[in-house]
């Protein structure tokens, strides 16, 4: 179990970017040793947190401090597609340096850089069969291995390096079955402190620990993902009674306030009509009076007091009580007849038509050019497998996010899908992918993982022609899973055709596919979906 001495210690931290958007304010909380998951909705700031952690961005204010070496492996390690793989295995320089020794370059500067570790190609050739790579990957750069490959071999690599506290964020975006399976067993037996920003619930349910960041408060809790979850719900279901109860206890004390008044109403008139009736003496009445106005008083005061008391306590509730919100997404009607051919998909020996709005999933392992597929749809390239769209607007949602530009805004950005729709309505629409107000103006560079995928959702989802055909990678790569459910309700909805390629086995079966294929060998195999 985790220990309590903790090994990441935040202290009041607030993080402002440039432009004055607020990341993260006042967060204080503490993570112990052993594997812990972190936790909470996109655009959260955990991955943020990370690179707070790992000293890649200073805070505002507040101070972050680890208890030994600190090692990150980012969400979007594929950024740089000319980074040499041998860099994500941390080999690069000392590989570097030992070729130009055995090509006859004796420079002192070389034999530094190698140090002790001659045998620095063979390790770096060990770690890519861990990794399940190809040893040719190692004069290779990012940009010619899959996401999958690339994240495999990164996280060997930072395994090798042992630091005290490793950070990863969303290391099985992209994996396969067999890969997951491999990075599993590498975090079972992680050295040192580790710290997962993940979706994946079967990566989650490994650690020892869950954190969750959620507004702006950093909270742990002993056990993996379904321990926390159920702690949540408890804890939620307690503030949702103690809500509806403070809600009755203040509308009781409003009916007896009412109740009060309208008593003391009563006896007043009474009183003034004995009064002015001449039943009783003038200075008993004039008493009678003064008693009832100082009675009123008193009770007044008194029935005030205790309202102010059960709305303060209602308040008190109503702030323990979640308001999630959540991704509204509706697809409009691209208006393909049920017949309609849309897609041919074939390789040589076997050839399926997708039509109308048939869901059609495509599965198989790291490496085998699904996504290579998917492109030659898309651009129209040749490909091992044979695919062809026979419609004119086909969205695509890419699994590497490298097309977006950074510097540009999120409303450039969605409005270049669609120009012929005013601003006004593409803010509108984009307010449903919880991307409201000032943060439209933001520049894509700035977004997490999580808030970058919702803009090429939307950007996708929302451009005008709609799309008669999506073709989306992972799509639920870096969203949390109240989002997915969203995605999941769309797609069921949507009138158009979909192809999809995922790993992630539980999204594929609510999709309700009518075709399941896997790319095995340059084939292509139909499965019972």
């Amino acid at each position: 179990m985790s220990s309590p001495s903790p090994s990441l210690v935040f202290d009041h931290v607030r993080l402002e970017w440039p432009d004055g958007t607020v990341a993260l304010d006042g967060v204080s909380g503490a993570l112990g040793r052993g594997r812990i998951g972190l936790v909470g909705r996109n655009g959260a700031g955990k991955s943020t947190l990370l690179r707070l952690a790992a000293g890649h961005i200073t805070p505002t204010s507040g101070s972050v401090s680890a208890s030994g070496e600190v090692a990150m492996l980012p969400q979007r390690l594929a950024a740089d597609p000319r980074r040499p793989v041998s860099s994500l295995l941390g080999v690069e320089k000392a590989l570097t340096a030992l070729r130009a020794i055995e090509s006859g370059d004796v420079a002192p500067h070389h034999f530094d850089a190698v140090g002790d570790d001659w045998d620095v190609e063979t390790r770096a050739h060990a770690l890519l069969a861990e990794a399940g790579v190809a040893s040719d990957a190692l004069n290779r750069t990012v940009g010619e291995l899959s996401g999958g490959e690339t994240m495999l071999a990164a996280l060997v690599g930072l395994r090798a390096r042992a630091a005290d506290i490793t950070l990863l964020d969303e290391p099985t975006n992209d994996l396969d079955r067999e890969a997951r399976a491999r990075v599993s067993e590498l975090v079972q037996a992680w050295p040192g402190t580790l710290v997962v920003v993940s979706h994946d619930v079967g990566l989650l349910e490994l650690m020892d620990a869950t954190a969750e960041l959620y507004g702006h408060t950093l909270s742990v809790v002993s056990g993996p993902y379904s321990v926390w979850r159920a702690h949540r719900d408890a804890e939620q279901e307690a503030a949702v009674r103690a809500e509806r109860d403070a809600a009755q206890s203040l509308r009781r004390e409003r009916r007896q306030r009412i109740e009060s008044y309208d008593k003391l109403a009563t006896r007043a008139r009474v009183a003034h009509k004995a009064q002015v009736e001449k039943r009783v003496p003038k200075i008993i009445a004039g008493g009678r009076a003064n008693a009832a106005q100082v009675s009123a008083g008193r009770l007044s005061s008194e029935m005030k007091g205790k309202e102010d008391a059960a709305r303060a306590a209602l308040n008190e509730a109503s702030a323990r009580v979640r308001d999630d919100d959540v991704v509204r997404i509706d697809l409009p009607d691209p208006g393909n007849a049920p017949g309609r051919r849309i897609l041919t998909l074939g390789d040589g020996e076997r050839e399926w038509i997708v039509t109308g709005r048939e869901r059609v999933a495509l599965v198989g392992r790291n490496g085998t050019g699904k996504t290579t597929l998917l492109q030659s749809i898309v651009h129209g390239t040749e490909a091992a497998v044979h695919a062809r769209a026979s419609v004119e607007h086909v969205g695509y949602l890419p699994q590497r996010l490298d097309g977006l530009d950074d510097a540009a805004s999120v409303l450039d950005t969605v409005c270049a899908a669609a120009p012929d729709v005013p601003v006004a309505a593409v803010r509108d629409r984009l307010a449903r992918f919880l991307v409201r107000g000032d943060a439209v103006a933001r520049p894509l560079g700035s977004l997490s993982g999580g808030e970058r995928f919702r803009v090429a959702l939307a950007r996708l989802l929302l451009a005008d022609p709609p799309p008669q055909l999506l073709v989306l990678d992972e799509p639920t790569n870096n969203l949390d899973l109240d989002t997915v459910d969203q995605v999941v309700s769309a797609l069921q909805a949507y009138r158009g055709a979909v192809l999809v390629v995922s790993h992630d086995d539980a999204f594929l079966a609510r999709l309700g596919l009518d075709l399941l294929l896997e790319l095995e060998d340059g084939r292509l195999v139909e499965r019972a979906s």
